[in-house]
């Protein structure tokens, strides 16, 4: 990382940011160009390990790639405020990132419904709100593993 001085460094903040993102931008290699797909996720943590979640229609290229190639790439950002300084005429945008690298492989259908209700955990659905789980067969999940990762704020 180029400016150290934005790096976040504990693991318990760099969670905290992913926590507040919404969605998981993941790139794969594409074959001439790479292909990056953006996502809503689940999170789960045991200890430093960190497991991304996601869910999808039964096909579509991100399979056909990750069939060739699982290793990925992700980003998630949030925290979006423009910081203008009127002095000196500078402005910048301040945020809270987390880039990282992991293997992803799919769910087993056994293991759908508790991964997917992962995922419904990161976001503020209505109290009482429940999935059709008709929809379950007819949906993918897949599970990033996350090797590493680090963490970047530009606060003002």
């Amino acid at each position: 990382m180029r400016r150290r001085d934005r790096e976040i460094q504990d693991f318990d903040e760099i969670v905290e940011v992913m926590r507040k993102c919404d969605v998981c931008r993941i790139a794969m290699q594409g074959g001439e160009y790479p292909y990056v797909i953006p996502l809503n996720f689940g999170m789960e943590v045991e200890e430093t390990q960190v497991t991304l979640y996601f869910h999808g229609a039964l096909e579509g290229m991100k399979y056909e790639l990750l069939e060739r190639n699982p290793k990925v790439c992700f980003e998630m950002d949030c925290g979006h405020t423009l910081y203008t300084d009127m002095e000196r005429g500078n402005c910048t945008m301040c945020y809270e990132s987390v880039i990282g690298f992991g293997v992803v492989e799919e769910v087993l259908e056994e293991e759908k419904i508790p991964d997917l209700d992962i995922l419904m955990e990161h976001y503020p659905v209505p109290a009482g709100f429940r999935y059709n789980e008709a929809t379950v067969s007819k949906t993918r999940v897949l599970k990033l593993r996350v090797e590493q990762m680090t963490g970047k704020r530009r606060a003002k």
